[in-house]
């Protein structure tokens, strides 16, 4: 009777244990060579997003400044004595040469004038003559002579300025240049001093741009630059001109780029886009669909660290292209995300899949 109770005692512990040992199987350790199950949970948790590692190359960092085309000179074209107006033979837009005629002013009596200085010359200078001679023979005292040197000498200078009077009822063009406008007109009685002519000298002519503090010390003149203006002509210009001093009002710097307009054909006050060559410096070549802004407004790119995790780097256009653009601000090695940056935040953990080999995958699955 005991041994069948120690029997069934012994048979109860035995499938106790057999029991035992396989919870513990199962909540243990896998046999050798069997893997647990993936968390597939956990893994769909992780987005995926596809990146290209790139290295930054060297780049002639520029400067992109807007301004406005400037006539190298323009001036209002004055009378330099009164009278009236008798002929215009210019007319608006033409172009005139240096010593051209713009305006004739009535002469009046200014010949008559003129002609009778120079008679009172002439009187002046035979009377100086024949006191020289007599002073010289002792007749003449030597006050006399000097009164009749100074005679003389007033008479010249009444006739030169009858001449000058005479040669100032015409206008003429100081400089070679476009007439910009005419204003005044024939018939109008002008005083001295009064603008007649407005005169401007298109060659050649400049593009003129402000720049920043930060930037000014970083060009120099003579330095080449590309102009580029609203009505689409790109042109080549050279620095020609930078401020000493600063606008008290916006803290810039005026910059003037010569440039060549022997025909003309570049008028005064368009619209330009000047570019400007700085120094070189590490950039990187990007898409600009790689661009994106944080919650700040800055403008940045997303790449990923060495730990999966998405890197919100901001970055400063420095060049563009129709194809691409030349961005700073990121580290000379980075693995730059090319799809999906839009579904990842600055932080987040991805799983990134190298674009070179997502090619090459793809380029032998297809052959």
């Amino acid at each position: 009777m005991k041994r069948s109770y120690l029997y069934a005692a012994g048979l109860a512990l035995g499938v106790a244990v057999w029991i035992a040992s396989g919870v513990i199987g199962e909540r243990g350790t896998p046999p050798a060579g069997q893997k647990p199950p993936a968390d597939l949970a956990a893994t769909e948790k992780v987005p995926s997003v596809r990146v290209r590692t790139q290295s930054a190359e060297p780049r002639i960092a520029r400067l992109m400044v807007r301004g406005q085309t400037e006539a190298v000179r323009k001036i209002e074209v004055r009378a330099e004595i009164n009278g009236r107006i008798s002929e215009i033979p210019v007319a608006k837009g033409a172009r005139v040469a240096r010593g051209d005629v713009l305006v004739r002013l009535r002469k009046e009596d200014r010949p008559a004038r003129l002609a009778e200085a120079r008679a009172m010359l002439e009187q002046a200078r035979v009377e100086y003559e024949a006191a020289q001679r007599l002073s010289e023979k002792g007749f003449r005292a030597q006050t006399q002579l000097a009164a009749r040197k100074t005679a003389l000498e007033t008479a010249k200078a009444e006739v030169a300025a009858a001449e000058l009077a005479l040669a100032r009822t015409v206008i003429r063009a100081p400089f070679a240049g476009v007439v910009g406008d005419r204003i005044a007109e024939i018939g109008e009685y002008v005083k001295s001093g009064d603008p007649v002519i407005r005169l401007i000298d298109l060659d050649p002519i400049l593009a003129v741009v402000q720049v920043s503090e930060r930037e000014v010390s970083r060009i120099a003149p003579g330095t080449v630059a590309q102009v580029r203006l609203v009505t689409g002509q790109e042109i080549a210009g050279t620095v020609r001109f930078i401020a000493p001093e600063a606008d008290p009002a916006t803290r810039t710097f005026r910059l003037e780029v010569e440039i060549a307009n022997p025909d003309g054909a570049l008028a005064d006050g368009i619209t330009a886009e000047v570019t400007l060559p700085l120094s070189e410096v590490m950039a990187h070549r990007v898409s600009p669909a790689l661009l994106t802004l944080n919650d700040r407004g800055l403008i940045g790119v997303k790449t990923v660290r060495s730990d999966d995790t998405v890197a919100f780097v901001p970055v400063r256009i420095l060049d563009e292209t129709a194809e691409a653009v030349w961005v700073t601000g990121l580290p000379h090695r980075a693995r730059l995300i090319t799809v999906g940056q839009e579904f990842v935040v600055d932080g987040q953990k991805v799983r990134p899949v190298d674009e070179t080999a997502r090619e090459r995958a793809d380029l032998g699955g297809a052959s």
